[in-house]
């Protein structure tokens, strides 16, 4: 027997159109409410009757489709955003800072000691502003986490001091290197912290490395010799070059040794502990602008005492200087939305990209076969290490 309840205006309501009607009724979800207007044929003896009232639901789920797929589209582009992001930043790190040393200018050039110092405070102050806005932009929600999170916890802070002290060495070993090394080779060269950091992740956090991961540090320890084989033109002013190119080298195997454990023994430290990204950068800041001052008294103290902190600074000196402070800041902002390939492909254009300005703008750098040779093995080693291969899944039981 069949039942309905209508609207009192006489011929409001149909068998044949009582679903059309409830999916626009906006009291569909209660169709036997007293305030709906307007409810559905309702077989009371179908026994699948709970099938029927099943469809508003499902048309909820299909509307919420447009949205999942809006979702996968904003990804992916954030993905793209993030390769094009990590693409300019080190590459234009590179390029300024060896364009900065390079340029002839009269009067005093800037010191490297103090631009390392002052990109650590601008440092400070961008994570600062982060836990900022993470606090809903409250000062008093602010100074709490800041007084809980450094002055309650010393012990946590004093973790920071190893591998801020290093990570202050190797910023200043990087002018160092691009004082002395063109921007593409350096490019290169450096990338052998993909070697340092992979054997410190085996011996401080008991990594287990792959064939592939295996096979591209040996791939990658080929390149960087082959980008590091003397070209003829350097041959003949090998008494000229030999030095700088020596005093390059060594600053950039240095900064690769110390990059990687300093990497590694922070990701250890980030996984012992459960305090954000940026308050930990804070610590790194707070103890690298004070080896960095240390640095500045020991080296250049008279330099400083003579003609000033910031002697020789140019717009060119803030430029890099705000590029190495957001730099890590911008890597680890959008790491989460680059996987293993993406930063393999940012790490190749921005080889890529080093090697032609160096040859066409900066002119101080001649490509040769046996370099681009290495830097195909290099790029190859790169993508060789962050590929993980798939197992094939088992085939699903009848």
């Amino acid at each position: 027997m069949k039942t309905a309840v209508c609207a009192s205006a006489p011929g409001a309501c149909g068998a044949s159109d009582g679903w059309a009607r409830l999916r626009s009724h906006p009291f569909s979800e209660h169709p036997m409410s007293s305030h709906s207007v307007l409810s559905p044929v309702v077989d009371t003896d179908a026994p699948d009757q709970h099938l029927e009232l099943k469809k508003p639901q499902e048309l909820k789920e299909m509307e919420r489709l447009p949205l999942v797929n809006e979702d996968k589209t904003m990804s992916a582009n954030l993905k793209y955003l993030s390769l094009g992001i990590l693409v300019f930043q080190t590459t234009s790190l590179v390029l300024t800072m060896r364009y900065s040393r390079t340029l002839k200018e009269e009067g005093p050039r800037y010191l490297s000691s103090t631009a390392v110092v002052v990109a650590e405070l601008l440092k400070i102050m961008a994570c600062i502003l982060l836990v900022y806005k993470d606090s809903k932009c409250s000062l008093r929600a602010l100074n709490r986490v800041l007084h809980d999170e450094i002055l309650n916890k010393p012990m946590e802070t004093l973790k920071l001091a190893i591998p801020s002290g290093i990570y202050t060495l190797q910023n200043n070993l990087l002018y160092v290197a691009l004082s002395n090394l063109d921007a593409a080779t350096y490019q290169v060269t450096y990338q052998l912290k993909i070697l340092t950091t992979a054997l410190f992740s085996v011996s401080m956090l008991s990594k287990k490395l792959g064939v592939y991961q295996w096979l591209s540090l040996v791939i990658l320890m080929t390149g960087v010799a082959f980008v590091q084989w003397p070209s003829d033109s350097q041959l003949d002013s090998k008494e000229l070059s030999a030095g700088s190119q020596f005093v390059g080298l060594m600053a950039v195997l240095t900064a690769c040794f110390s990059s990687g454990f300093a990497g590694v023994y922070f990701e250890k430290i980030l996984k012992e502990t459960k305090q954000s990204v940026w308050i930990r950068n804070i610590q790194l800041g707070f103890f690298g602008s004070i080896f960095g001052l240390m640095g500045v008294y020991i080296y250049d103290g008279e330099l400083v005492s003579k003609n000033g902190f910031f002697q020789g600074y140019n717009r060119l000196t803030w430029i890099v200087v705000v590029l190495q402070a957001l730099g890590g800041l911008v890597i680890a902002a959008v790491i989460k939305y680059a996987d293993n390939i993406l930063k393999g492909f940012a790490t190749s254009l921005s080889i890529i990209l080093s090697t032609l300005i160096s040859y066409f703008w900066l002119q101080d750098f001649v490509p040769t076969s046996v370099f681009f040779l290495g830097a195909i093995l290099v790029i190859t080693a790169t993508f060789l290490y962050g590929y993980d291969p798939k197992p094939a899944g088992n085939p699903t039981k009848a």
